[in-house]
């Protein structure tokens, strides 16, 4: 059977579950989010492996990196991505990916962004399922409003994160 190497790793807004397979970052989750399970089921599945709890120099990248991103030294990623899901949700985490640092677009700009402009509801479930928080930053789509809607890390964890990229105060 195949492996996926994970660690939980605590950052300044909630801890998270890292994984990697294949040299890649498979997966940098909220390890309490809502749905979990299936979000780790999905990873499994799509990969045929499953979890072991062990170091890797792709999961150490990750926490280097991310550890970078909360001291407010980098707007990019440069870690491999494995993307687990749909086409259509690959193509929706795709489009998250163009979203600028210290940025936001609603989920409405996101669907035309990707040139399905009716599947509104289709990009939100989308966005809610992708298992690369911060890597692809589902933070920065709001409502049409401009409010903060659901975030796997919480609502909080989102403003801190939308806060820190427009320089507003340091985590």
């Amino acid at each position: 059977m195949n492996t996926i190497s994970i660690q939980y790793f605590q950052t300044p807004v909630g801890e998270m579950i890292l994984g990697s397979y294949d040299d890649k970052l498979c997966m940098a989750d909220w390890r309490y989010r809502k749905g979990r399970e299936s979000i780790d089921r999905r990873v499994q599945k799509g990969l045929h492996a499953i979890f072991v709890e062990e170091e890797s120099e792709v999961l150490n990248l990750a926490k280097e990196e991310l550890e970078a991103y909360f001291k407010g030294l980098r707007q990019k990623f440069d870690i491999p991505l494995l993307l687990v899901g749909t086409e259509f949700q690959k193509s929706v985490w795709k489009g998250l990916l163009q979203i600028s640092f210290g940025t936001t677009v609603s989920y409405k700009d996101l669907a035309q962004n990707i040139d399905n402009k009716t599947a509104v509801r289709a990009v939100a479930s989308a966005v809610g399922a992708n298992a690369m928080s911060i890597f692809i930053p589902c933070h920065r789509v709001v409502g049409s409003d401009s409010s903060l809607r659901g975030y796997a890390g919480g609502l909080e964890a989102k403003k801190k994160l939308l806060a820190l990229e427009q320089n507003m105060f340091t985590i």
